[in-house]
């Protein structure tokens, strides 16, 4: 069994395992005994514990050792959780960073050369490498555990189009019917990983897990990461202290950087909203000890809690979360009121003020912004008619259907998450304040 090769692994020399998963008879999600040994959670911890299908996502700093090396016990014993999830009935799948590192040092690459921005094709040749790496690794360890698992390497583009969107969802629901475990990462070989294009959908695997927890209908998400969970200040200092749950009016100033791959703690708190906006229930958890992928999902006060919000449907979603926008307009107040007051009125072309950008309308790439005047996007929709004949028709004072109040998304932050985006000082920590 693999537990008796996780150990002689250890004695080795292999590190990072911690304790032995506990092998109890496991406990059915949403069976009627499941409710009542869960009497005395409450809210969110209730709905992990009971969540039917979940997304794990395990960085680098958690698949690898700090020379690049791969973690072997902590991956394995990664895989061994993942069983028990599925033995108590869950759908499960795995979001896993690591192929550019393990790549690097299968190519004698060094840390500086590969994270130049403008150093895209040596990444690029890293990740061609190192997924080979990272799959048979975990292909052989599912194997030993019974398991099947399915390679699934996303691109920008799967996301930002409702049809590829749809395809990959539906496949990703087809892999979890069919029993399996679906390993997802992004394919680096042909995306470059340049951080700072704006017009990426996901800027790192954090992004991803959340964009896919909050797509294909998920309950939880565990994201792993190398801390304990979000703290008041700098962990190390003696006033610290974690925060147990994330509440929506709490946004994050600075906080530290992870010392491998592209996430930081700020990435896994933008995620983390993200797929709370989403509807599912999101832990940020340390991943050095990988039980706790079973005490998140038993419920366990760890890490820090971000709660679900009420599920939009999945057209609301990808406009909300993936769509890119083409081009942006201003509405007059009135409109503004009345469209988003609960009405089923929609937005025509005589509410609209300020047109910006050129789109196609029904027939074409149609996701227009709805913005203030200071540009700040508030809302999102699909147009029915394009740019020029928009133009034409406001000149005209023509009350012709611009929106359908179906096809507009109210964002409440979920774009624009309030998140510093600067780089910040690893030694500063992390802290919170009220939103504005």
């Amino acid at each position: 069994m693999l537990h008796r090769q996780l150990f002689v692994g250890t004695r080795l020399g292999f590190r990072g395992i911690h304790t032995q998963i506990p092998h109890a008879a496991p406990r059915r999600v949403g069976s009627a005994r499941a409710w009542l040994e869960d009497s005395d959670l409450e809210g969110p911890r209730l709905a992990l514990a009971n969540a039917r299908r979940v997304v794990v996502k395990c960085g680098t700093s958690v698949v690898s050792n700090d020379d690049g090396t791969l973690a072997l016990a902590r991956i394995g014993a990664l895989v061994e959780q993942i069983r028990g999830l599925k033995e108590e009935g869950r759908d499960v799948m795995l979001v896993s960073s690591g192929a550019v590192g393990l790549g690097r040092l299968r190519l004698g690459l060094t840390k500086d050369i590969v994270k130049d921005p403008k150093n895209v094709i040596d990444r690029q040749a890293c990740a061609a490498v190192g997924q080979g790496i990272l799959m048979s690794t975990y292909d052989m360890l599912f194997q030993r555990m019974g398991l099947v698992c399915a390679q699934v390497l996303v691109t920008q583009s799967d996301l930002v189009t409702s049809q590829s969107y749809g395809h990959l969802t539906d496949t990703l629901d087809r892999l979890l019917s069919l029993g399996t475990v679906p390993i997802i990462n992004e394919n680096d070989v042909v995306t470059g990983c340049i951080g700072s294009d704006q017009h990426r959908v996901f800027s790192d695997n954090d992004k991803l897990s959340a964009l896919l927890a909050a797509s294909v209908d998920a309950d939880g998400l565990a994201l792993l990461t190398d801390v304990d969970g979000i703290y008041t200040k700098a962990p190390h200092l003696p006033d610290a202290r974690r925060i147990a749950v994330m509440t929506p009016e709490m946004r994050v100033e600075e906080g530290a950087t992870s010392s491998m791959g592209r996430g930081g703690i700020l990435s896994k708190i933008a995620a983390a909203r993200v797929a709370a906006h989403g509807g599912a229930n999101t832990c940020v958890v340390s991943g050095y000890d990988v039980n706790n992928i079973h005490r998140v999902f038993n419920g366990d006060d760890i890490g820090t809690l971000f709660p679900a919000s009420a599920r939009p449907n999945k057209r609301h979603r990808w406009l909300s979360f993936c769509a890119s926008p083409k081009g942006q307009i201003e509405i007059s107040a009135t409109a503004r009121d009345e469209v988003f007051s609960q009405s089923t009125r929609g937005i025509v072309a005589s509410d609209v003020t300020e047109v910006r950008g050129d789109w196609l309308g029904e027939a074409g790439s149609r996701v227009v912004s709805i913005t203030d005047s200071s540009g700040a996007e508030y809302a999102r929709g699909l147009a029915k008619l394009s740019s020029k004949d928009l133009l034409t028709a406001q000149q005209a004072g023509d009350s012709e259907l611009f929106m359908k109040n179906g096809d507009i998304v109210l964002l409440q932050g979920l774009c624009q998450i309030p998140v510093d985006e600067q780089e910040p000082s690893p030694s500063k920590g992390v802290s919170i304040s009220p939103w504005p």
